[in-house]
């Protein structure tokens, strides 16, 4: 077995199946993951320079507004202009994106805790002593991107 094959086969169906469940439990829209993304981004900072943000996610500038202007559109995200440049604009999550993010993360959260209590209790002891292994191979992963 190689593990980088078989976690890589695991992480995509793993993530949509809480996509999944999450959205159903609590009637969530389906927000593509990018957007989630983002607005994790902005409920961390508050208010953002879309040049901050793009920097934060590690895409593209315009990435960031062509997700900024479908989410702007659909109420998910404020565009606030510059008290001091006309031409430059923070960005913020609508109230509305907060209460759905919140509701996504509660939701979420229990679905794999119901998850993880359906396990043996040496399996879900397993994964809990994998998690600092796994935030390891985030920050890796993440090292590998710059």
């Amino acid at each position: 077995m190689d593990t980088a094959t078989e976690l890589g086969r695991l992480i995509g169906p793993l993530r949509r199946a809480v996509l999944l469940r999450t959205r159903r439990a609590e009637d969530l829209p389906d927000l593509p993951e990018a957007q989630i993304e983002l607005l994790r981004v902005l409920s961390d900072a508050g208010t953002l320079a879309p040049g901050e943000v793009a920097t934060r996610l590690r895409v593209a500038p315009s990435t960031v507004s062509n997700l900024v202007r479908a989410m702007t559109a659909s109420g998910l995200v404020e565009r606030k202009p510059s008290s001091t440049d006309l031409r430059t604009v923070s960005l913020a999550a609508s109230p509305h994106a907060l209460d759905l993010l919140s509701r996504y993360d509660r939701a979420s959260t229990e679905g794999l805790r119901h998850a993880l209590t359906a396990l043996a209790p040496e399996s879900q002891q397993v994964i809990e002593e994998a998690l600092p292994a796994l935030t390891e191979l985030l920050g890796a992963l993440e090292d590998q991107r710059d």
